[in-house]
Protein backbone atom coordinates (compact mmCIF):
# COMPACT_ATOMS: atom_id res chain seq x y z
CA UNK A 1 0.00 0.00 0.00
CA UNK A 2 1.18 3.45 -1.06
CA UNK A 3 1.33 6.14 2.02
CA UNK A 4 -0.40 9.24 0.71
CA UNK A 5 1.49 11.92 2.68
CA UNK A 6 -1.39 14.63 2.64
CA UNK A 7 -2.95 17.35 5.54
CA UNK A 8 -6.53 16.68 6.73
CA UNK A 9 -8.60 18.96 5.40
CA UNK A 10 -8.71 22.53 7.37
CA UNK A 11 -5.56 21.64 8.72
CA UNK A 12 -2.13 23.33 7.67
CA UNK A 13 1.10 22.93 8.23
CA UNK A 14 3.49 26.44 9.15
CA UNK A 15 7.21 26.11 7.53
CA UNK A 16 9.83 28.12 9.53
CA UNK A 17 8.99 31.68 7.34
CA UNK A 18 5.76 31.50 8.32
CA UNK A 19 5.53 30.15 12.60
CA UNK A 20 8.11 33.10 12.62
CA UNK A 21 5.48 35.86 12.06
CA UNK A 22 2.58 33.21 13.72
CA UNK A 23 5.03 33.32 16.64
CA UNK A 24 5.57 37.21 16.24
CA UNK A 25 1.87 37.70 15.97
CA UNK A 26 1.48 35.69 19.47
CA UNK A 27 4.42 37.61 21.21
CA UNK A 28 2.66 40.65 20.02
CA UNK A 29 -0.80 40.02 21.34
CA UNK A 30 0.47 38.37 24.65
CA UNK A 31 2.48 41.94 25.31
CA UNK A 32 -0.30 44.38 24.76
CA UNK A 33 -2.48 41.46 27.21
CA UNK A 34 -0.30 41.74 29.72
CA UNK A 35 0.05 45.46 29.59
CA UNK A 36 -3.49 45.49 30.48
CA UNK A 37 -3.37 43.25 33.44
CA UNK A 38 -4.15 40.05 31.96
CA UNK A 39 -3.28 36.77 33.57
CA UNK A 40 -1.98 33.96 31.92
CA UNK A 41 -4.79 30.59 31.99
CA UNK A 42 -4.44 27.17 30.10
CA UNK A 43 -7.36 25.12 29.76
CA UNK A 44 -7.26 21.18 28.24
CA UNK A 45 -8.47 21.16 24.40
CA UNK A 46 -10.62 17.85 25.53
CA UNK A 47 -13.35 18.44 27.10
CA UNK A 48 -16.53 16.33 28.26
CA UNK A 49 -18.98 16.26 25.63
CA UNK A 50 -21.98 17.49 28.35
CA UNK A 51 -20.25 21.14 28.75
CA UNK A 52 -19.44 21.59 25.24
CA UNK A 53 -23.32 20.47 24.53
CA UNK A 54 -25.09 22.57 27.48
CA UNK A 55 -27.15 25.18 26.89
CA UNK A 56 -25.29 27.60 28.93
CA UNK A 57 -22.30 27.37 26.29
CA UNK A 58 -22.20 27.93 22.84
CA UNK A 59 -25.61 26.97 21.28
CA UNK A 60 -27.30 25.19 18.70
CA UNK A 61 -25.27 25.82 15.63
CA UNK A 62 -21.68 25.66 17.04
CA UNK A 63 -23.29 22.53 18.12
CA UNK A 64 -22.92 21.33 14.52
CA UNK A 65 -18.99 21.74 14.02
CA UNK A 66 -18.50 19.78 17.42
CA UNK A 67 -15.35 17.18 16.62
CA UNK A 68 -17.04 14.35 19.04
CA UNK A 69 -14.90 11.72 20.32
CA UNK A 70 -15.34 9.01 22.88
CA UNK A 71 -12.06 7.57 24.96
CA UNK A 72 -11.55 3.72 26.45
CA UNK A 73 -13.38 4.64 29.21
CA UNK A 74 -16.49 5.05 26.58
CA UNK A 75 -16.80 9.10 27.86
CA UNK A 76 -18.49 11.15 25.60
CA UNK A 77 -16.10 13.79 25.23
CA UNK A 78 -15.35 16.57 22.10
CA UNK A 79 -12.58 18.99 20.89
CA UNK A 80 -13.11 22.67 22.21
CA UNK A 81 -14.37 24.69 19.74
CA UNK A 82 -13.76 28.11 21.60
CA UNK A 83 -11.65 29.12 24.66
CA UNK A 84 -14.59 31.04 26.32
CA UNK A 85 -16.50 27.94 27.85
CA UNK A 86 -13.60 26.29 29.12
CA UNK A 87 -12.82 29.90 30.94
CA UNK A 88 -16.55 29.71 32.11
CA UNK A 89 -15.97 26.34 33.16
CA UNK A 90 -12.56 27.45 35.56
CA UNK A 91 -14.63 30.29 37.14
CA UNK A 92 -17.38 27.65 38.11
CA UNK A 93 -15.18 24.96 39.28
CA UNK A 94 -13.18 27.99 41.18
CA UNK A 95 -15.57 30.22 42.87
CA UNK A 96 -13.22 31.50 45.49
CA UNK A 97 -11.18 33.52 42.40
CA UNK A 98 -10.95 37.27 43.37
CA UNK A 99 -12.97 39.17 40.85
CA UNK A 100 -12.49 41.08 38.39
CA UNK A 101 -10.87 38.30 37.53
CA UNK A 102 -8.63 38.95 33.82
CA UNK A 103 -7.13 36.35 31.58
CA UNK A 104 -5.53 35.31 28.29
CA UNK A 105 -5.33 32.45 26.66
CA UNK A 106 -3.53 31.49 23.13
CA UNK A 107 -4.85 27.93 22.01
CA UNK A 108 -5.89 25.56 19.54
CA UNK A 109 -10.01 25.42 18.98
CA UNK A 110 -11.76 23.35 16.28
CA UNK A 111 -14.53 23.64 14.50
CA UNK A 112 -15.97 20.85 11.80
CA UNK A 113 -17.02 24.00 9.29
CA UNK A 114 -16.83 25.04 6.37
CA UNK A 115 -13.46 26.63 5.23
CA UNK A 116 -12.43 30.40 4.15
CA UNK A 117 -9.88 32.69 3.46
CA UNK A 118 -8.37 33.16 7.20
CA UNK A 119 -10.25 30.07 8.92
CA UNK A 120 -9.43 26.57 9.10
CA UNK A 121 -10.70 23.55 11.30
CA UNK A 122 -7.83 23.54 13.50
CA UNK A 123 -6.89 27.17 14.40
CA UNK A 124 -5.43 29.18 17.13
CA UNK A 125 -7.57 31.59 19.54
CA UNK A 126 -6.39 34.20 20.98
CA UNK A 127 -8.69 35.31 24.22
CA UNK A 128 -8.70 38.00 27.07
CA UNK A 129 -12.14 37.70 29.53
CA UNK A 130 -13.01 39.58 32.40
CA UNK A 131 -15.29 38.32 35.09
CA UNK A 132 -16.89 40.26 37.76
CA UNK A 133 -17.12 43.88 35.80
CA UNK A 134 -21.06 44.29 35.19
CA UNK A 135 -20.52 47.97 33.54
CA UNK A 136 -19.74 48.17 30.25
CA UNK A 137 -16.50 50.03 30.91
CA UNK A 138 -15.05 46.30 30.60
CA UNK A 139 -16.14 46.04 27.18
CA UNK A 140 -14.49 49.41 26.29
CA UNK A 141 -11.19 48.19 27.25
CA UNK A 142 -11.57 45.04 25.34
CA UNK A 143 -12.41 47.24 22.05
CA UNK A 144 -9.39 49.73 22.82
CA UNK A 145 -6.85 46.98 23.61
CA UNK A 146 -8.15 45.32 20.45
CA UNK A 147 -7.02 48.56 18.55
CA UNK A 148 -3.67 48.79 20.39
CA UNK A 149 -3.16 45.38 19.54
CA UNK A 150 -3.66 46.05 15.89
CA UNK A 151 -1.92 49.13 15.88
CA UNK A 152 1.30 46.87 17.09
CA UNK A 153 0.60 44.71 14.16
CA UNK A 154 0.70 47.53 11.86
CA UNK A 155 -3.45 46.97 10.38
CA UNK A 156 -5.41 49.48 9.89
CA UNK A 157 -8.75 48.30 11.16
CA UNK A 158 -12.08 49.74 12.88
CA UNK A 159 -14.63 48.24 15.26
CA UNK A 160 -18.39 47.41 14.70
CA UNK A 161 -20.43 47.02 17.31
CA UNK A 162 -24.40 46.44 18.87
CA UNK A 163 -26.10 45.39 21.90
CA UNK A 164 -28.05 42.11 21.68
CA UNK A 165 -30.56 43.69 23.79
CA UNK A 166 -31.41 46.62 21.86
CA UNK A 167 -31.71 43.83 18.91
CA UNK A 168 -33.81 41.28 20.72
CA UNK A 169 -36.08 44.07 22.60
CA UNK A 170 -36.68 45.68 18.67
CA UNK A 171 -37.43 42.39 17.17
CA UNK A 172 -39.88 41.03 20.14
CA UNK A 173 -42.18 44.75 19.82
CA UNK A 174 -42.32 43.81 15.93
CA UNK A 175 -43.81 40.96 16.50
CA UNK A 176 -41.21 38.36 16.82
CA UNK A 177 -41.65 35.52 18.82
CA UNK A 178 -39.46 33.62 21.62
CA UNK A 179 -38.98 30.45 20.04
CA UNK A 180 -38.20 32.20 16.75
CA UNK A 181 -36.15 35.04 17.96
CA UNK A 182 -32.50 33.21 17.99
CA UNK A 183 -33.07 32.10 14.49
CA UNK A 184 -34.30 35.41 13.35
CA UNK A 185 -30.95 36.97 14.90
CA UNK A 186 -28.44 34.82 13.36
CA UNK A 187 -30.44 35.09 9.95
CA UNK A 188 -30.09 38.88 10.17
CA UNK A 189 -26.50 38.45 11.50
CA UNK A 190 -25.61 37.31 8.54
CA UNK A 191 -26.73 40.17 6.18
CA UNK A 192 -23.49 41.16 5.05
CA UNK A 193 -22.51 37.48 3.91
CA UNK A 194 -25.50 36.43 2.48
CA UNK A 195 -27.16 39.48 1.52
CA UNK A 196 -30.85 40.57 2.10
CA UNK A 197 -31.77 38.24 -0.57
CA UNK A 198 -30.48 35.33 1.47
CA UNK A 199 -31.38 36.90 4.59
CA UNK A 200 -35.07 36.90 3.21
CA UNK A 201 -35.30 33.58 2.33
CA UNK A 202 -33.94 32.58 5.28
CA UNK A 203 -36.30 34.17 7.44
CA UNK A 204 -39.12 32.56 4.83
CA UNK A 205 -37.92 29.19 5.95
CA UNK A 206 -38.06 29.87 9.31
CA UNK A 207 -42.14 30.50 8.87
CA UNK A 208 -41.87 34.13 9.70
CA UNK A 209 -44.12 36.43 7.95
CA UNK A 210 -43.59 38.23 4.79
CA UNK A 211 -45.36 41.39 6.17
CA UNK A 212 -43.00 41.07 9.13
CA UNK A 213 -39.97 40.42 7.01
CA UNK A 214 -40.62 43.43 5.23
CA UNK A 215 -41.21 45.68 8.62
CA UNK A 216 -37.59 44.22 10.25
CA UNK A 217 -36.44 45.72 6.92
CA UNK A 218 -37.63 48.67 6.91
CA UNK A 219 -37.06 49.52 10.83
CA UNK A 220 -33.00 48.46 10.47
CA UNK A 221 -32.77 50.07 7.22
CA UNK A 222 -34.57 53.60 8.77
CA UNK A 223 -32.49 53.38 12.34
CA UNK A 224 -29.03 53.96 12.37
CA UNK A 225 -28.50 55.76 16.05
CA UNK A 226 -29.51 54.22 19.32
CA UNK A 227 -31.40 57.52 19.64
CA UNK A 228 -33.91 56.30 16.99
CA UNK A 229 -34.80 52.80 18.48
CA UNK A 230 -35.03 54.25 22.02
CA UNK A 231 -37.91 56.86 20.81
CA UNK A 232 -39.51 54.35 18.12
CA UNK A 233 -39.30 51.31 20.90
CA UNK A 234 -40.38 51.80 24.53
CA UNK A 235 -39.53 48.38 25.47
CA UNK A 236 -37.21 47.39 28.70
CA UNK A 237 -34.84 45.68 26.75
CA UNK A 238 -34.47 48.60 24.18
CA UNK A 239 -34.13 50.97 26.94
CA UNK A 240 -31.39 48.80 28.93
CA UNK A 241 -29.67 48.16 25.22
CA UNK A 242 -29.63 51.42 24.77
CA UNK A 243 -28.28 52.26 28.12
CA UNK A 244 -25.52 50.39 28.13
CA UNK A 245 -24.54 51.49 24.65
CA UNK A 246 -24.67 55.09 25.79
CA UNK A 247 -22.68 54.44 28.15
CA UNK A 248 -20.14 52.69 26.43
CA UNK A 249 -20.18 55.03 23.95
CA UNK A 250 -19.05 57.56 26.69
CA UNK A 251 -15.91 55.81 27.59
CA UNK A 252 -15.03 55.37 23.61
CA UNK A 253 -15.51 58.94 23.22
CA UNK A 254 -12.97 59.28 26.26
CA UNK A 255 -10.60 58.06 25.03
CA UNK A 256 -10.91 59.44 21.68
CA UNK A 257 -11.56 56.46 19.01
CA UNK A 258 -14.75 57.57 17.72
CA UNK A 259 -13.29 56.87 13.74
CA UNK A 260 -12.55 53.42 15.15
CA UNK A 261 -16.05 52.52 15.84
CA UNK A 262 -19.26 51.97 14.13
CA UNK A 263 -22.75 51.75 15.08
CA UNK A 264 -24.53 48.17 14.05
CA UNK A 265 -27.99 47.50 14.84
CA UNK A 266 -28.02 44.16 13.37
CA UNK A 267 -24.89 43.09 14.33
CA UNK A 268 -25.20 39.52 16.45
CA UNK A 269 -22.63 36.85 16.92
CA UNK A 270 -23.65 33.61 15.63
CA UNK A 271 -23.14 32.18 19.22
CA UNK A 272 -26.53 32.23 21.77
CA UNK A 273 -24.05 32.76 24.82
CA UNK A 274 -24.24 37.02 24.16
CA UNK A 275 -26.57 39.04 26.26
CA UNK A 276 -25.43 42.48 25.93
CA UNK A 277 -22.68 44.36 23.95
CA UNK A 278 -21.31 42.60 20.94
CA UNK A 279 -18.48 43.75 18.18
CA UNK A 280 -16.74 42.60 15.56
CA UNK A 281 -13.32 43.67 14.11
CA UNK A 282 -12.29 44.17 10.50
CA UNK A 283 -9.80 45.37 7.80
CA UNK A 284 -10.97 48.98 6.94
CA UNK A 285 -8.88 47.85 3.28
CA UNK A 286 -11.55 44.85 3.25
CA UNK A 287 -8.77 42.40 1.90
CA UNK A 288 -10.43 40.12 4.18
CA UNK A 289 -14.01 40.35 4.31
CA UNK A 290 -14.79 38.24 7.27
CA UNK A 291 -13.98 39.65 11.31
CA UNK A 292 -10.45 39.14 12.17
CA UNK A 293 -11.59 39.51 15.87
CA UNK A 294 -14.85 39.52 18.10
CA UNK A 295 -16.22 40.18 21.34
CA UNK A 296 -19.21 40.23 23.51
CA UNK A 297 -20.46 40.12 27.01
CA UNK A 298 -22.33 37.10 28.49
CA UNK A 299 -23.58 37.44 31.55
CA UNK A 300 -25.36 34.33 32.59
CA UNK A 301 -23.22 31.15 31.53
CA UNK A 302 -20.65 31.32 34.30
CA UNK A 303 -23.17 31.75 37.03
CA UNK A 304 -25.61 28.32 35.21
CA UNK A 305 -22.36 26.27 34.85
CA UNK A 306 -22.23 26.81 38.97
CA UNK A 307 -26.18 26.42 38.78
CA UNK A 308 -25.91 28.92 41.42
CA UNK A 309 -27.93 32.22 42.08
CA UNK A 310 -24.48 34.03 42.23
CA UNK A 311 -24.36 35.92 39.23
CA UNK A 312 -20.50 36.18 37.26
CA UNK A 313 -21.12 39.34 34.75
CA UNK A 314 -18.31 38.57 31.82
CA UNK A 315 -16.97 39.83 28.68
CA UNK A 316 -14.32 38.44 26.40
CA UNK A 317 -12.49 39.21 23.20
CA UNK A 318 -11.27 36.63 20.77
CA UNK A 319 -8.65 36.89 18.03
CA UNK A 320 -7.75 35.12 15.30
CA UNK A 321 -4.27 34.19 15.07
CA UNK A 322 -4.50 32.61 11.75
CA UNK A 323 -6.33 35.10 10.10
CA UNK A 324 -4.41 37.87 11.23
CA UNK A 325 -1.01 35.61 10.12
CA UNK A 326 -3.79 35.87 6.25
CA UNK A 327 -3.81 39.41 6.63
CA UNK A 328 -0.40 40.68 7.16
CA UNK A 329 1.08 37.82 4.73
CA UNK A 330 -1.25 39.87 1.94
CA UNK A 331 0.15 42.98 2.94
CA UNK A 332 3.44 41.08 1.70
CA UNK A 333 6.31 42.25 4.16
CA UNK A 334 5.53 40.00 7.13
CA UNK A 335 7.53 36.76 6.43
CA UNK A 336 10.47 37.05 8.07
CA UNK A 337 13.33 34.43 7.10
CA UNK A 338 16.46 34.89 9.07
CA UNK A 339 16.51 32.62 12.15
CA UNK A 340 20.16 33.90 12.87
CA UNK A 341 21.17 37.52 12.94
CA UNK A 342 25.23 35.55 12.52
CA UNK A 343 26.30 32.32 11.10
CA UNK A 344 29.86 31.22 12.34
CA UNK A 345 31.96 28.85 10.02
CA UNK A 346 35.13 27.00 11.52
CA UNK A 347 37.64 26.63 9.12
CA UNK A 348 39.55 23.28 11.40
CA UNK A 349 38.36 25.01 13.95
CA UNK A 350 35.16 23.41 15.07
CA UNK A 351 36.08 22.90 18.86
CA UNK A 352 36.59 26.78 19.44
CA UNK A 353 33.60 27.72 17.39
CA UNK A 354 31.31 25.29 19.42
CA UNK A 355 32.63 27.25 22.19
CA UNK A 356 32.21 30.69 20.88
CA UNK A 357 28.91 30.01 19.69
CA UNK A 358 27.63 29.26 22.94
CA UNK A 359 29.61 32.12 25.13
CA UNK A 360 27.23 34.66 22.05
CA UNK A 361 24.15 32.90 22.48
CA UNK A 362 24.70 33.47 26.49
CA UNK A 363 25.01 37.12 25.44
CA UNK A 364 21.75 36.93 23.80
CA UNK A 365 23.05 36.90 20.26
CA UNK A 366 21.34 34.80 17.72
CA UNK A 367 23.88 32.69 16.52
CA UNK A 368 23.47 29.54 14.00
CA UNK A 369 26.95 27.27 13.85
CA UNK A 370 28.14 25.46 9.97
CA UNK A 371 28.00 21.92 11.33
CA UNK A 372 28.21 20.03 7.39
CA UNK A 373 31.62 20.70 7.03
CA UNK A 374 31.12 22.48 3.43
CA UNK A 375 33.48 24.35 1.62
CA UNK A 376 33.36 28.01 2.35
CA UNK A 377 31.82 29.23 -0.78
CA UNK A 378 28.73 26.79 -0.04
CA UNK A 379 28.99 28.17 3.38
CA UNK A 380 28.63 32.06 2.28
CA UNK A 381 25.99 30.59 0.09
CA UNK A 382 23.64 28.86 2.54
CA UNK A 383 23.84 32.10 4.87
CA UNK A 384 22.68 34.41 1.92
CA UNK A 385 19.48 32.14 0.99
CA UNK A 386 18.87 31.60 4.63
CA UNK A 387 18.69 35.79 4.71
CA UNK A 388 21.43 35.40 7.67
CA UNK A 389 23.21 39.13 7.62
CA UNK A 390 26.06 38.60 8.90
CA UNK A 391 29.16 35.69 8.96
CA UNK A 392 31.61 35.11 10.90
CA UNK A 393 34.77 32.75 9.72
CA UNK A 394 37.66 31.81 12.29
CA UNK A 395 40.41 29.77 10.58
CA UNK A 396 43.35 28.68 12.46
CA UNK A 397 45.18 31.42 11.34
CA UNK A 398 42.41 34.16 13.32
CA UNK A 399 42.62 31.85 16.25
CA UNK A 400 45.73 32.43 16.33
CA UNK A 401 46.04 35.74 16.04
CA UNK A 402 42.83 36.11 18.56
CA UNK A 403 40.91 37.56 15.52
CA UNK A 404 37.69 36.62 14.07
CA UNK A 405 36.45 37.59 10.24
CA UNK A 406 33.04 39.48 10.06
CA UNK A 407 31.01 39.68 6.36
CA UNK A 408 28.26 41.86 5.79
CA UNK A 409 26.79 39.61 3.56
CA UNK A 410 24.56 43.20 2.63
CA UNK A 411 27.40 44.28 0.61
CA UNK A 412 30.40 41.98 1.02
CA UNK A 413 32.58 43.91 3.38
CA UNK A 414 34.78 42.58 5.58
CA UNK A 415 36.81 43.11 8.54
CA UNK A 416 38.72 41.84 11.64
CA UNK A 417 37.73 41.68 15.11
CA UNK A 418 39.17 41.21 17.99
CA UNK A 419 37.64 38.23 19.96
CA UNK A 420 37.89 39.48 23.46
CA UNK A 421 34.62 41.52 23.92
CA UNK A 422 33.20 40.10 20.60
CA UNK A 423 29.61 40.01 21.67
CA UNK A 424 29.91 43.84 22.52
CA UNK A 425 31.30 44.50 19.36
CA UNK A 426 28.67 42.40 17.29
CA UNK A 427 25.37 43.57 19.11
CA UNK A 428 26.72 46.89 17.92
CA UNK A 429 25.74 45.52 14.45
CA UNK A 430 22.45 44.10 15.26
CA UNK A 431 21.06 47.25 17.24
CA UNK A 432 19.38 44.56 19.83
Amino acid sequence: MNLELRNLKGTKDYLPAEQQLRNRIKSTLEGVFIRYGCRPLETPILCHQEVLASKYAGGEEILKEVYRLKDQGERELGLRYDLTVPFARVIGMNPNLRMPFKRYEIGRVYRDGPIKMGRLREFMQCDVDIAGVRSPVADAELMVMALDAFRELDLEVYISYNNRKLLSGVLTALGVGEKQMNRVILSLDKLEKIGADGVQEELEGEGIAPSLIESIFAVFQEGNTTAYYERRFPHPLVTEGVAELNELDSYLHALKVEDKVRFNPLLARGLEIYTGTVYEVFLTDSKITGSIASGGRYDHIIGAFLESDVEYPATGISFGLDVIFTAIEMEGEGLETAVADFFLIPLGTVAPCMELAHRLRQEGLRVEMEMSERRLKRSLDYANKEAIPFVLILGEDELARREINLRNMADGEEKSLPLQGLAHKLKEFTHR
